[in-house]
């Protein structure tokens, strides 16, 4: 009776914690100094120059490494973010329907990933604790991004917008459209 019931309690135990997990183990001191190097980053104007990795190209996801990216990529329109990892199942399944999504909104929005393995300092910068980890970034205000969230209002609280795990593209799609609606909005 012992071993069913440590079996059960193992069983539960793997059934909640599935999916991808990526705990930071960064100490606070670090993160400190990565937030502080950013905060500059994100309180000025984005550059105007970029480089052919910054730049999407049609119907492509774009694999960034780096906040400036985020922010000159974020010029053209509102950004739909992915962040995972190369060793992550359910992130390796999102790809088709990110490319997808790429193609569908070109011209209109962009779609970046993030590697949290290949960059570590925005998986601190954005508190990354569970992948697939996604949200639509709209613009930047008083040096702060700006997410859309799933209910059409708009927040700096990336916690509030974000959507975690594996989702439906029409999920994703729901929330880039209230993002184009939210950016012609600012426009007028």
């Amino acid at each position: 009776m012992k071993k069913l019931v440590i079996l059960l309690i193992l069983l539960a135990t793997v059934i909640f914690t599935a999916g991808c997990t990526e705990e930071s183990q960064e100490d606070s001191a670090n993160t400190q100094a990565i937030q502080e190097r950013t905060e500059a980053v994100e309180a000025t104007e984005p550059e105007q120059n970029t480089t052919s990795q910054e730049i999407q190209e049609e119907g492509n996801v774009v694999e960034v490494a780096g906040l400036e990216e985020i922010n000159t990529t974020l010029q053209q329109g509102p950004v739909l973010m992915k962040i995972g990892s190369e060793r992550c199942g359910p992130c390796k399944a999102m790809k088709p329907m990110l490319q997808e999504l790429a193609t569908e909104y070109e011209g209109r929005a962009k779609v970046v990933s993030i590697d949290i393995d290949r960059s570590p300092d925005l998986a601190v910068y954005f508190g990354i604790g569970y992948i697939p980890d996604s949200t639509v970034i709209i613009g930047i205000t008083d040096g702060e991004y700006v997410y859309m969230k799933p209910d059409g209002s708009v927040t700096t609280d990336r916690f509030q917008a974000r959507i975690l795990g594996t989702t439906e593209k029409s999920t994703l799609e729901d929330v880039m459209n209230l993002a184009l609606i939210q950016a012609e909005k600012d426009k007028s």
